[in-house]
């Protein structure tokens, strides 16, 4: 009985059978496997294979910025051809790669197999999004919302795990972190091709074109937007960490204890802050919302400076509270924008789009927190939480202006019975964005 209840509970969690939780079970096997990796990367980089860390830091630096190449020609791919294909090659490419790194012995290679892995990677984001949007049906925001807490849990398992490996240090210890890692894409692929049918592509109209998005300057402008508001993940992951480090007495734990608690915060949340975010105007809103609690959670972070050091780790674990409850408004707001004002036949391109602008910011939030935030001291935290309480402003007009330029779906024709009991998710109409002047 209490296994059959507890099999009940996972089965609420995990929602109804089908491509849902196939894909949310596929999502959390690999990120357990990315946990593994990324937590030990570096240390077997830099310790076992002896490479410097600067050469380890331009040789990402080159993969990552190549790699945001292959975002939107994957999206096409996937609109042209059906998302779980693209997805599945991008998925065995990366189980490849990832097993390839056992046996780099020199930078060139190092950066060959890195570059790989980020090509693999981005097509995947690509090819996943138009997935999502297709399995998550009418709500494909609340889904992803959904997807992001389990793929959060299993980055933290995988993370665990890798404390054990780290700790024995050996060549061997991290090499069976690269092949777990390996095998946990090869699985997560075997769960989706049983469990996630191949959807057909969609129907696209005659002015489709494989540039589309480019020419779409609300979505651009929310890219922008997105991207440039994306600073705030390094903000606790990188920035937080140094600051604590070099300018409080804070005990070196707090560090690990402010990450658990953002990961903590993500997990609990995420799905059912998440299923209140669907619609583009909602989204708009989410992140105006996410902006003021950033402008409140980046100077409480610059005040663990000036705290006793019994205050400091109370203070900073209030701070990554709030910090990471503004996170989750931002991240549920931009699966409903970036979702919601994607044509349904052009998901592909426009989350490729999508993952090349968040990215890119990405790439860039190293060198703008260290430098600006770090430089001007506690008056750049205050200033990075204006700078984000202003991005945030920015959502409900962006949301606006991006609806007003997009044709109204035409009203169904009423169904026979027989129509009726065949409709899917995959014939809802199109949103078709119309010219700006529109």
């Amino acid at each position: 009985m209490i296994m059959k209840s507890a099999g009940s509970r996972m089965s609420g969690v995990l929602g109804p059978g089908g491509p849902q939780r196939a894909l949310i079970v596929a999502s959390f096997v690999s990120r357990v496997g990315n946990g593994l990796f990324n937590t030990a990367a570096v240390l077997y980089f830099t310790l076992v294979v002896h490479l410097p860390a600067a050469q380890v830091g331009v040789g990402l630096t080159v993969a990552g910025l190549v790699g945001l190449l292959a975002g939107v020609p994957a999206g096409n791919l996937a609109d042209r051809y059906g998302p779980r294909t693209v997805w599945l090659t991008a998925v065995v490419l990366q189980a490849a790669t990832m097993a390839a790194f056992v046996l780099i012995h020199d930078w060139g290679t190092f950066t060959l197999i890195a570059t790989l892995d980020r090509l693999a990677a981005t097509a995947g984001g690509a090819a996943g999004g138009a997935l999502v949007a297709r399995a998550g049906g009418d709500h494909p925001a609340a889904f992803r919302a959904k997807l992001r807490t389990f793929v959060n849990l299993g980055v933290v398992t995988g993370t665990l795990g890798a404390a054990v490996a780290v700790s024995v240090g050996t060549r061997q210890a991290y090499t069976a972190l690269i092949l777990a890692n390996a095998a946990s894409f090869a699985c997560a692929a075997l769960i989706a091709l049983r469990g996630v049918p191949n959807y057909r592509p969609l129907p696209r109209p005659e002015e489709h074109h494989h540039a589309a998005v480019l020419s779409d300057r609300p979505y651009l402008t929310f890219v922008a937007l997105y991207g440039a508001m994306g600073l705030q993940y390094q903000t606790v992951s990188l920035l937080l960490p140094i600051w604590l480090s070099a300018h409080t007495d804070a005990p070196r734990w707090t560090v690990a204890a402010v990450n658990a608690v953002s990961s903590g915060v993500c997990v609990l949340l995420q799905s059912r802050i998440g299923s209140r975010v669907e619609t583009p105007g909602q989204g708009g809103r989410a992140l105006r919302l996410a902006g003021l609690l950033f402008l409140v959670s980046c100077p409480l972070m610059a005040l663990t400076a000036d705290v006793p050091v019994w205050v400091a780790p109370g203070l900073a674990v209030l701070a990554v509270v709030v910090h990471s409850l503004g996170e989750v408004w931002e991240s549920s707001g931009g699966y409903a924008l970036g979702f919601g004002l994607a044509p349904d036949h052009a998901q592909g391109q426009y989350q490729g789009f999508l993952g090349v602008g968040f990215n890119a910011g990405q790439a860039l939030a190293p060198l703008v927190l260290t430098t600006a935030v770090l430089g001007l001291g506690q008056a750049g935290w205050l200033l990075l939480g204006v700078f984000f309480a202003a991005l945030g402003a920015a959502g409900p007009p962006v949301a606006a202006w991006a609806l007003r330029t997009r044709r109204p779906a035409p009203a169904p024709a009423e169904p026979t019975a027989t129509a009726a009991t065949a409709t899917t998710a995959q014939d809802r109409p199109e949103r078709t964005p119309l010219p700006d002047g529109a």
